[in-house]
């Protein structure tokens, strides 16, 4: 198709939109930019047709400003489009939510997970390219045929509609609150469904946000150091909605002293008294809805991932894998929206006592494994309890033989399981061998789940796994981890570090591997860092193509005029 003007374009392709009637728009970046964009240019232009891009009839489509922020997604300024009726489906959204990423400009994404790249074309060259004949912009409908290519392959690999329309279904919210709100709406739904069934009313309250801070999760000190023998590790299985199931931790089922005096309430016959002195109807006298919600979440993942196990078809076996991702996140959201203290429902004595309750639960787990595994009840070695960390503990037995190790995690778990309330569940999970514990939150280790072969070479807390550190400081520790863990080689990880860092001294690594890449935050602002002047002085050179609040600024540190430090942007080097 050819068009004479801008114009024209522009009211046929709103034409081919009402025409086709798609049920998903999808793209990459299209709320923030494309829908605003195109809209500015149908008002300049006076398409009289183009504002109608939804379903409803004479209902304007219209680009917002909005302020996202949120402890799990960040803050984040941008625009939204409504398209009624349609879903609209914006990869780069989703790439921020699921992914972390250093960056997320699509070529950086589709090479992450597609190993596939845009059309090498700048920004700068698209007029030129429209306006220097057939050749050219062909070359440029190359370009844009790749840019809407590029998000389906994306949305296709990683399953991103299946699995949204799963949460969706699960939670009970419209597809489009999945990337414009977060974690509280999806509970606050399914709250109100299972209250309406059972006869309650919400009360519409909003917590203003106070000072009051609770203790979270127990960290047990780490006995750091390299271990050359197998490490178990112990876990929890979705401990903080158990311990909301078998206490029967709700807004419904929360005590005040003068309501159990008022009523005789029997302590332990009626109700529980928890660690951190807060009281709570038993469930035999009456069941909590927060509870009953759990409940029906994790069974209907027991059943969704029971199904997977049989399934063959791939379609079938993706959405069942969607859905019970689904049905895990939204369980373990429970217990973050009762502490939100600017939240929709904040109640802190239900979240106060799951983090006592768990923090309980691991020192009991340390003390037991630690008391039964001992040279005077007749095993090799005595069991030490390593590290510990929110739902789960390390334990060192002794043994050097790996199936061994793995026999005794499981023995482990099945001793320890014995001494809680059900449905918690302590379970063996994996064995790291060899392990480095750096520190708390901090270590690496080789992965095994089975004897004959190791799984991957597992990190946490590490420069690996970090954002906001220059790949070369990623390549450097990653490499040094294989040839400890892996190859066994310490003396070959110095010898490789010394090397980098002539090579870097020398001038000899290229700029491309000391990039840093850090979210522009609104509390950056005030200490002026290094990234957020670099976004001013971008803003002041162009305003359109500048980063916004939540967006990543990619920058080096070089050496200025007269040794001053300065950042230089991609565009610069």
């Amino acid at each position: 198709m050819s068009f004479d003007n801008e114009k024209d374009l522009l009211e046929a392709w709103a034409d081919f939109v009402q025409r086709v009637d798609p049920d998903v728009v999808i793209g990459y970046n299209i709320s923030n930019f494309d829908f605003p964009y195109l809209l500015d240019r149908a008002k300049a232009l006076k398409v009289s047709n183009f504002p109608f891009l939804g379903r409803e009839k004479n209902a304007r489509t219209e680009a917002k400003d909005t302020h996202f922020s949120s402890k799990a997604y960040g803050t984040r300024d941008s625009k939204h489009t409504e398209l009624q009726g349609r879903i609209q489906l914006d990869m780069l959204q989703v790439m921020q939510r699921d992914h972390k990423l250093r960056s997320y400009s699509l070529n950086s994404v589709s090479f992450e997970f597609l190993k596939e790249q845009k059309e090498d074309v700048h920004h700068s060259l698209i007029t030129e390219l429209q306006n220097s004949g057939p050749e050219s912009r062909r070359r440029l409908a190359i370009y844009c045929l790749k840019d809407a290519y590029l998000p389906q392959r994306l949305m296709d690999k990683l399953m991103c509609l299946i699995n949204y329309t799963e949460m969706a279904r699960v939670t009970g919210v419209p597809f489009n609150y999945l990337l414009s709100r977060g974690q509280q709406i999806k509970v606050i739904s399914q709250l109100f469904r299972k209250a309406r069934e059972d006869g309650y009313l919400i009360p519409a309250y909003k917590g203003e946000g106070g000072d009051e801070q609770y203790e979270g999760a127990t960290v047990l000190d780490p006995k750091q150091g390299y271990y050359d023998k197998p490490i178990a590790t112990l876990d929890f299985a979705s401990l903080y909605p158990s311990i909301m199931m078998a206490h029967n931790l709700c807004y419904t089922t929360l005590l005040d002293k003068r309501t159990i005096d008022r009523l005789q309430l029997v302590q332990d016959k009626d109700y529980v008294v928890t660690p951190n002195n807060n009281y709570f109807v038993k469930s035999s006298l009456r069941k909590g809805l927060l509870p009953e919600v759990l409940e029906a979440l994790l069974a209907a993942r027991k059943a969704a991932k029971a199904d997977l196990k049989k399934e063959t078809d791939p379609l079938r076996r993706a959405v069942l894998d969607g859905r019970q991702l689904a049905l895990k996140v939204s369980a373990n959201s429970v217990y973050g929206f009762t502490g939100a203290t600017v939240g929709r429902l904040p109640c802190l004595e239900i979240s106060m006592s799951v983090t006592a309750y768990g923090r309980q639960m691991i020192e009991e787990t340390k003390r037991r494994v630690e008391e039964h595994y001992t040279i005077k009840n007749g095993y090799e070695n005595d069991a030490v309890v390593i590290y510990g960390d929110t739902d789960s503990v390390m334990v060192k037995f002794g043994v050097s033989d790996l199936n061994k190790a793995m026999e005794m995690g499981a023995e482990a778990a099945e001793i320890v399981s014995k001494a809680f309330i059900r449905p918690i569940r302590l379970e063996f999970e994996k064995v790291y061998f060899p392990y480095l514990l750096i520190n708390k939150k901090r270590y690496a280790g080789l992965y095994w789940t089975r004897p004959d072969h190791y799984d991957k070479m597992d990190t946490k807390g590490i420069e690996t796994v970090r954002r906001d550190n220059c790949r070369l400081v990623r390549t450097v520790i990653e490499t040094c981890l294989r040839k400890m863990l892996i190859d066994r080689d310490v003396k070959g990880a110095e010898e490789y570090t010394k090397q980098v860092i002539a090579d870097l001294l020398q001038n000899k690594i290229d700029m491309s591997q000391l990039v840093i890449s850090k979210a522009l935050a609104k509390a950056d602002y005030a200490a002026k860092q290094a990234h957020v002047e670099l976004a001013e002085r971008m803003r002041k050179r162009d305003a359109g193509s500048a980063p916004a609040l939540g967006d990543r600024v990619a920058y080096v540190i070089v050496k200025g005029s007269k040794g001053k430090i300065s950042a230089l942007t991609g565009s610069e080097r």
